[in-house]
């Protein structure tokens, strides 16, 4: 495992486990304090926060948003749909439609 500043699997990372991916970047996020808000200064804040994909893999924050080619965001939805575009297109996206049905 990397050096993190925190533990991926803590309350800080991914809530005991609970969470994965796209949400642990979405739960950096305050809807109504944090936008507009500049993909620079986000990873400049966050880019060294661990993210796990999966059971086995662990990413950082600035891993995933290298792939956004956004600079700019003006609401949640906006950086939501551009960082889970991200994720899917760099083989970060860990759940398939098809597996779900």
């Amino acid at each position: 495992m990397s050096d993190w500043p925190h533990d991926p699997d803590g309350e800080e990372g991914s809530e005991g486990m609970r969470k994965y991916g796209q949400a642990i970047l979405a739960k950096k996020l305050d809807e109504d304090e944090d936008f507009p808000l500049s993909r620079e200064e986000f990873v400049e804040e966050y880019g060294d926060h661990p993210v796990r994909l999966n059971h086995e893999r662990v990413v950082s924050v600035a891993d995933i948003m290298e792939h956004v080619g956004q600079e700019e965001f003006d609401g949640f939805v906006p950086f939501h749909k551009a960082v889970g575009q991200a994720m899917r297109e760099n083989g970060m996206w860990e759940i398939t439609p098809e597996e779900i049905n």
